[in-house]
């Protein structure tokens, strides 16, 4: 039936065998959680299912860490006692039988995915990480229900999947008082969703919409979490209430419980029932920036969204973990603009996903949005900003290109036909396809199965008017890795074009499909400017002509739509990569354009450019001459501004390009409290962050950080600022001992306190001294990605080299890879070539520096 020598992870040839074979799948699970988290964890697992037929052995699969080990099994109730094959447990044919079999293990859980605290743990079990724990089809088309019996400190709460039937203490024993706790079965679930955390949890109840909602935290100081529970809750149910409205189909769950955890590795889990999120994601400060509040709103709807799209229906293979990402993603864009009616959400669409898609897409290490997969093993590398970002992206040009209507009757057949079950990107594609005359199937070989993106140009030809506008679109060099001779492709899609006339824009609706002439703009006057992606809907790297390109450079303040202006900084952003803009004309740009901007979410973007101009792309002599004016621009312009949370924004950009003498004495008298900027309160987090810019540029950062740390109330940021402090340390010594302390994997279990010092130990300010990490924090990317979660391996490699921009910097990179030979992971090369772009554009021969 099965293969009797399995390979190491889940096979898609595996996968595809047992789903063949076994229905009707369920488990029964029982695990005795101690007090104390190095203490073995005692469980056990009932497997029962439908056998098809029995030709040859069952895998399961098993592979704990050190901390796990199997002690019995029985099959049919038969004991056996099966082999262990590359993290798989053989179990020989003469025990199964056609028809309902029932497989028993007992056994010490491996403990690597439980995320095991002092006072909590919970489970992180995607993408295939369940058999880590305990014995299972650990694959996401054998969905099955779940039994859970949780044993615990009788001072703990538990949440699971499922309800709590039943709830018992037991006698008191040598481990203190003890409480068992039995959960409901669950509906049909894939392994990687299947969930429980208990610990020291606070508990309350909401009600929204006549359903009850129940959030769980712990550490939480009360006014935190009292400032901002009536937004969480809302939220979600109007996540719930909107998501039930567009489907057709009620919520398909038994609960809807919210669990904030500390150092939550995701910003959000989408387990069914118990919606897991990082709790500063969701606790926010009263200094909140309108983009921090936004992206609450999008982590809650995207993670109620999944409920729907990923929870209920599931992909079969993680080859299609794209799909519930852009889904999600897709509805959580319909949810939350109404919840911000004063916004341009076009604009926030644009701003959300655009930048960080093009900063992979743009790279030599880009990819597909869907990529082949064999092995789960690496189904980790598939998610990304591709995933994330681009396919949402992606599937708005689906909905303008057969209706938003159209897609919308699509999606409800497909869940319904779906529902607790499993499809592909072909099984939605077939039924897309069938409502629509357009060449789905090609339009999904341009942008599902293609990388990267189009290089778009416009050719502008006039003559007693505008004659001739005419774009075409063609692969980018690194966009495509077939041979010569392959068709070019045309990557079909929806633009407006900009045609600038002074204070006035106008924009001209057509389609791309490689090469369009906009026959509409005839007898047109000549513009000043044309913009190919006016209004920000197409995807692609947009050529500007040298006329419009001066033009942008010198006047793009005076452009009166806010997303045209949008549209032209990401334009621009890409020709001052491309080389044909100064890094240094693009921040006199931006310095003029920000006291200008009344977009807030413009104005973030700005920001953001302005430091990564300043740190990574300008030299160190034009860093020292602008850094003056910088500072008093930023200055003046937080001064003036109208909103807490452009303040915020403006004064989070002006701490981290802080460099004169008077910048950093006024930063220094806020942390103090000798000094206040007006209308903007520092909460506990703003003066954490304060405390760390401080540290990297005052001779006694060290004791400040120290202080910092004795002040800070709430255990959570104390701990994760006293875990980074030798990163922050003055001395070069305590710098190195903290990078050796992240180098073992035992102390990479908070991977948002790692990811935050090593961009510390990495900063600007400190380059000189760091560039020695970059080549041994690039042999540990493959121990990285083995031991920890689906994001680190990527944060891990962005935050040790956001902060260089030296050619000795770039010279270890290119080092490193050019040693690793044909058998270095493909997937390893992507993220470490994304990842370096900057800094080799930056460390260009060139440099492209030159004023």
């Amino acid at each position: 039936m099965l293969a009797v020598t399995p390979q190491p992870g889940i096979t898609r040839a595996l996968a595809i065998q047992r789903a063949a074979q076994i229905s009707n799948l369920r488990y029964e699970i029982r695990f005795d959680l101690p007090l104390e988290r190095h203490v073995g964890i005692d469980a056990s697992v009932t497997m029962r299912f439908e056998l098809a037929e029995v030709d040859g052995p069952l895998v399961v699969d098993f592979n704990p860490n050190q901390a796990g080990q199997l002690h019995s099994c029985t099959v049919n109730g038969i004991p056996a006692h099966p082999a262990r094959v590359n993290g798989h447990l053989i179990v020989p044919p003469d025990r199964l039988t056609p028809g309902h079999n029932a497989l028993q293990f007992v056994f010490t859980a491996g403990d690597a995915a439980l995320n095991r605290r002092d006072d909590h743990l919970y489970t992180i079990f995607v993408p295939a990480r369940a058999h880590e724990v305990f014995p299972c089809f650990d694959q996401p088309d054998l969905k099955a229900r779940f039994s859970l019996t949780l044993t615990i400190p009788a001072e703990w709460v538990a949440v699971a999947n499922g309800d709590a039937a039943s709830q018992r203490l037991l006698p008191a024993s040598e481990h203190g008082a003890r409480a068992s706790i039995d959960f409901e079965e669950t509906e049909p679930l894939p392994t990687y969703l299947f969930a429980f955390t208990a610990g020291r949890f606070m508990e309350d109840t909401g009600t929204r919409n006549g359903r009850r909602l129940r959030i769980f935290h712990c550490g939480v100081e009360p006014e935190v979490y009292a400032r901002n529970r009536g937004v969480i809750l809302d939220a979600h149910a109007e996540a719930i209430r909107w998501l039930e409205s567009y489907t057709d189909i009620p919520y398909p769950f038994s609960k809807c419980d919210i669990v904030l955890l500390p150092a939550f590795q995701f910003s959000g889990m989408e387990h069914p029932g118990a919606l897991f999120y990082n709790a500063q994601a969701l606790l926010l400060e009263p200094s909140a920036t309108r983009e921090r509040q936004l992206a609450r709103a999008d982590v809650i709807a995207h993670e109620t969204a999944h409920i729907w799209f990923g929870d209920l229906w599931t992909m079969r293979w993680f080859d299609d973990v794209w799909m519930k990402e852009a889904l999600a993603t897709f509805m959580a864009s319909k949810i939350v603009n109404p919840r911000f009616p004063d916004l341009d959400h076009d604009l926030r669409f644009l701003h959300t996903n655009y930048p960080s898609a093009y900063d992979v897409d743009r790279t030599a290490g880009t990819n597909a949005i869907r990529q082949p997969l064999d092995n789960l093993l690496e189904a980790g590398s598939l998610y990304g900003p591709i995933i994330y970002l681009k396919s949402p992206i992606v599937m708005r040009q689906l909905a303008m290109q057969i209706g938003e209507q159209t897609l919308r009757d699509v999606l409800c057949e497909f869940l319904a036909m779906y529902r607790f079950g499993n499809a592909s990107w072909e099984d939605l594609l077939d039924l897309l396809a069938s409502h629509t005359a357009l060449d789905l199937h090609a339009w999904s070989r341009a942008w599902i199965d293609g990388a990267g993106r189009p290089v778009v140009r416009a050719d502008l030809t006039s003559a007693n008017g505008l004659a001739t506008l005419t774009l075409h679109a063609a692969n980018a060099a690194a966009a495509t890795d077939a041979p010569a001779g392959t068709p070019r492709q045309k990557w079909p899609q929806r633009l407006e074009v900009g045609l600038g006339y002074g204070k006035w824009v106008e924009h001209i609706s057509m389609s791309l499909d490689g090469r369009a002439d906009v026959a509409s703009v005839v007898g047109y006057p000549p513009p000043s400017w044309v913009l190919p992606n006016g209004r920000g809907f197409g995807y692609g790297e947009f050529r500007l002509d040298e006329g419009s390109l001066q033009w942008l450079v010198m006047n793009l303040p005076d452009v009166p739509d806010p997303l045209t202006r949008a549209a032209a900084w990401l334009t621009l952003w890409d020709a001052m990569l491309a080389g044909d803009v100064m890094p240094e004309s693009l921040l006199a740009l931006a310095m003029r354009a920000a006291p200008l901007e009344t977009s807030e979410l413009n104005l973030q973007r700005i920001l953001v450019y302005i430091e990564r101009l300043f740190w990574v792309f300008l030299t160190p002599a034009q860093r020292q001459g602008n850094a003056k004016w910088l500072g008093a621009i930023l200055r003046a312009t937080l001064g003036s501004a109208r909103t807490i949370s452009q303040k915020a924004a403006l004064f989070a950009c002006l701490r981290a390009v802080a460099t004169t003498d008077v910048t950093v004495d006024w930063l220094r008298a806020l942390w103090r409290g000798d000094a206040n900027v007006e209308g903007l309160p520092l909460g506990e987090g703003d003066l954490i962050a304060l405390t760390k810019e401080l540290a990297v540029r005052v001779p006694d950062g060290d004791t400040l950080v120290q202080q910092q740390i004795g002040r800070t109330r709430l255990r959570e940021g104390r701990d994760a600022l006293a875990f980074i402090a030798p990163a922050l340390s003055a001395d070069a010594a305590a710098r190195g001992r903290f990078f050796d302390t992240i180098s073992d994997s035992a102390n990479r279990r908070r991977e948002p306190w790692v990811v935050d010092g090593m961009r510390w130990l990495h900063h600007p300010l400190r380059a000189d001294a760091s560039v020695k990490y970059i080549e041994p924090g690039l042999l540990l990317l493959s121990d990285v990605k083995r031991t920890s979660d689906i994001f680190l391996p990527k944060r891990w490699v962005d935050a040790m080299l956001v902060g260089h921009s030296s050619p000795a910097a770039a010279g270890h990179v290119r080092r490193f890879l050019e040693t690793r030979g044909p058998d270095y992971p493909i997937s390893l090369r992507r993220i470490v070539l994304a990842s370096a772009d900057y800094l080799f554009r930056a460390a260009s021969t060139d440099k492209h520096l030159t004023a």
